[in-house]
Parts: structure tokens; sequence; C-alpha cells
């Protein structure tokens, strides 16, 4: 069953925090700001002159020491992934952070604050619908160095499971699922970075975490804590005592959750895949996730995507009985020989079309274009995939025959290839927006063998009549 579009969605207004960076330990400001349609998430360096942007994009990224950290003609984002859990995990598809310093603010480890300023503005939907990548095989990335493995599987929806062991005694094997997006706020948003006292250590030795204390990480003590590094971190977290709690974790932090380490790594998980550009529905398992695989799997999925919409053809079977013939066509459509340009229709929803053209030598235009190497005008392979659309346009009135389509405008079209005699053109037209007004509005492209041809957006017109 084809799961219906949803619209993209936005902020309905913008919203502003202040932190501090983790490392930095500098005060720093982020303001979310709506975006329109098709931004994706895009990070703003207002503090330069003139500001940055930084698109949300896995080919920006140039390190994953101590987080996702991009850049951009010299611009730096540090920390991102906290704040592109919480854009993934409360449905916003388009959004502007704009930050007035390199690193994200660490609030309190998590996505808590970030999701409730989200949460504070409320979230709008807009004209175009949502581009999901549906996954539809099983899609896999291991690190052999480390151990660590991401896995894609289909799903309705997305989910993700991460199964992590950290091995030692004080925190060993944790599991976490996410079954639906919808449960992000209450189950994994809250759950906050955490490290382990021998980094923490090194940390401090290299001057980093200057913005860190005990209420923005959780640290786990996996080594005797001698009295010379406790007084070190009494000075560098300005507290007078601190202490060993029974279940290992430094000073008197209580945990959101028992497995609060694992819910973590799953939030790393989302914001890092969120570097992909588009949403989700499939099943991620993550094994032993950290920022680099992490990446290193959104890399490689970026690229099959990539991919797969240059090969985006449909499966179509060219001997199987299709949805509407021609005779079906011409009671549906106003076009007529030697103007009707599709001969079948194999696939028919509210939201998309599948149709093709037999090219023969017959075609009166052959006769003109051109002697001797016969081409089909690109205008006409325009034609043909507009009259497609117009089966879809006119399938939402119940008497098609009592109305007429109109070409309105076209944008970004591409001619890859030519079109020959003997050429067997499939179309597959989808909406970017909902049908209003009689008003159609169309990403649309031709395949010959499974290779694009033509490619554009088409919008398209209904009227009564005369």
């Amino acid at each position: 069953m084809t799961k219906k579009k949803s619209n993209q969605r936005t902020l309905k207004e913008k919203v502003k925090l202040d932190g501090v960076g983790l490392h930095t330990g500098k005060s720093v400001s982020i303001t979310f700001r709506p975006a329109p349609e098709d931004t994706g998430y895009v990070f703003v360096r207002t503090d330069l002159n003139p500001s940055v942007e930084i698109p949300a994009d896995v080919n920006f990224v140039i390190n994953t020491d101590r987080g996702t950290n991009l850049e951009k003609d010299g611009a730096k984002i540090q920390t991102s992934e906290h704040v592109l859990a919480s854009l993934v995990g409360m449905g916003v598809d388009n959004c502007f952070i704009e930050l007035d310093s390199a690193e994200s603010p660490i609030m309190d480890g998590s996505s808590k604050f970030f999701v409730e300023a989200i949460e504070s503005v409320g979230i709008e939907d807009q004209e175009k619908f949502r581009e999901e990548y549906v996954v539809t095989d099983l899609i896999t990335f291991k690190d052999d160095k480390t151990g660590s493995e991401i896995t894609l599987i289909p799903s309705d929806e997305y989910q993700v499971t991460t199964m992590v062991d950290f091995e030692t005694k004080v925190l060993g094997t944790q599991n976490a699922s996410l079954d639906s997006i919808n449960d992000f706020k209450e189950t994994i948003a809250p759950s906050r970075t955490f490290s382990f006292l021998h980094e923490l250590e090194m940390l401090l030795e290299n001057g980093l975490i200057k913005g860190g204390d005990l209420n923005n990480a959780i640290v786990y003590v996996d080594k005797p804590l001698s009295e010379y590094n406790m007084e070190r971190l009494k000075e560098a977290f300005g507290k007078e005592n601190i202490s060993v709690q029974p279940n290992g974790i430094l000073d008197n932090l209580s945990l959101h959750f028992s497995n609060e380490a694992a819910r973590h790594k799953l939030l790393d998980v989302i914001g890092d895949l969120a570097l992909v550009g588009v949403p989700i529905r499939g099943k991620v398992f993550a094994h032993k996730p950290g920022h680099k695989v992490n990446t290193d799997f959104s890399r490689k999925l970026s690229q099959i995507i990539k991919q797969e919409r240059r090969q985006n053809a449909p499966k179509v079977d060219l001997n199987s009985e299709p949805l509407m013939d021609i005779n079906a066509i011409i009671k549906m459509l106003p076009h007529r020989p030697p103007f009707l340009l599709v001969d079948k229709i194999f696939e028919l929803s509210e939201t998309h079309v599948v149709g093709l053209k037999n090219v023969t030598m017959n075609e009166p235009f052959f006769v003109g274009h051109f002697p001797g190497e016969p081409v089909m005008p690109g205008v006409l392979q325009i034609e043909a995939m507009a009259q497609a659309g117009g089966v879809l346009l006119l399938n939402t009135v119940s008497d098609p025959e009592n109305y007429l389509t109109l070409f309105m405008k076209m944008d970004n079209v591409k001619f890859k290839r030519p079109v020959k005699p003997g050429d067997t053109l499939v179309f597959k037209l989808e909406l970017i927006s909902p049908i209003r007004r009689g008003i159609c509005h169309m990403k649309g492209m031709t395949f010959v063998n499974g290779n694009l041809v033509t490619e554009g957006e088409l919008m398209a017109q209904i009227i009564k009549r005369k």
C-alpha cells in the first residue's frame, strides 16, 4: 500500500536560545528560523562578515573529533548533531540555524532544550510535498577497524535501534530503540552526552571542555580516581566536592533512563543521518555507533540516493495489461491524433502517474526533424510528458470529457539524450504540491531503456469546455 504523502514543514516563527560551547567555553546564541520549501537544514554563521551559510550536508563534514563538524568556505560548525536530531525528531524539514560562534551550545548535553524551543513557537505545513527516501533493499556499512556497523532495511516508517558495547565494567552492553519518530521528544531527546573518566582527563590535558560541567555531561568512572585528579576535576568544574556514586557516575547526577548512554548514541545517529539531506523511511540498526561510522554511512547512503535519482526509472512490465489503453486515454484527454502522444497508462494514484509512448518512424514530425537523422523534438517530449500529467489532473474530476488541460509553465527542463524512432518512452510524473483550484504542479521524467532522457517541472490547469 502506498503511504500518503505529507507536506514539508517549517517553524511558525524564529526562536532563540543562549548557552555555551562545550569545548570552547564561549557564550553562544542559536536561533532557529523558518525557511522556504526545499531549503533543508542550513547553518548560518552570523558572527562572520559577510555571514556564511553551511548546509547540513555530509559532503561538508571535515572531521568527527568530539562531534560532527562541518566546514564551508572556511566557516566551521562544531557539534552539529544534537541540533539536527532535534529538527528531525520534531518533524521539521526546512530551517535556518543561526549561530554567533563556531560551536553549537551544549545546553544540558541533550536535544531537550532545542526540542522545547521548537515546540514553543510551533510548526506549520508548507505547500510542497515532503520527499522521502524509501528504503527498498538492505544497505550496510562496516568499519573493519572498530567493528562498528550500520544497516538500513525497509520499514513503513523511520525507526532506529542502537546496540552498544562499551567494554567497561561500569557501563557494559546497552540497547535502545525508537519505533516511531513521534516518540523522540519523550524517549530520546532528554538523553545526555557522556564521557568516561579517562577521556575526561585527556580532554582537560588538551585544554578542551572549557564549557563542561557536571550538569551537561554524564561522567562514568572507569578507573580509580586519584586524589590529584580529584582536585583537578574540582577546579575544572568549580565544585568544592566531587564524589563517585555507587552506580559509577561522577558526582550526584541522576540518570534520566537506565540506558541513557545507548539512547544518546541513538540521538547522535539521528543527528548524523540528517546530513543525508532527505527524510528516511526505513529502519536503522547501528552496532557500536559513533560519529565516524555514522557519517561514513551517511556518505554512502547519500551517494546511493543520488544514483537512484539519476536512474529513477519506474519498473514497468511493458507486456502487462495497462491500467488505461489508448481507447481509455482518448475518453479522458482532449488531444487527438496526430497530437495524442500517450499510448498507455500503467500506474495512476492521487499523486503520481506512469505512462508510455511508442515512438515510430511514422510520426509526422520526423519528415522534417531531421531528414536522414530523425530525432523527436524536445518540445514534443515535454508535451508528451505533460499529456501523461494531464491524465493525473483530469483523474480528479468525475467528468473529464467536459474539461480541457492547459499548459501554464515549465521550469528546470533538461534534455539528456536524443529520442529516435524505435524508442519506447516511459513517463513518470509526481505532484510537487497538492492539486488546488484545478492547478497541477508536477515533477516529470522521461526514460528510455531505464535511462533518463528528459526532465522538468510542469504546471497545468484544467478548465471547463465551453
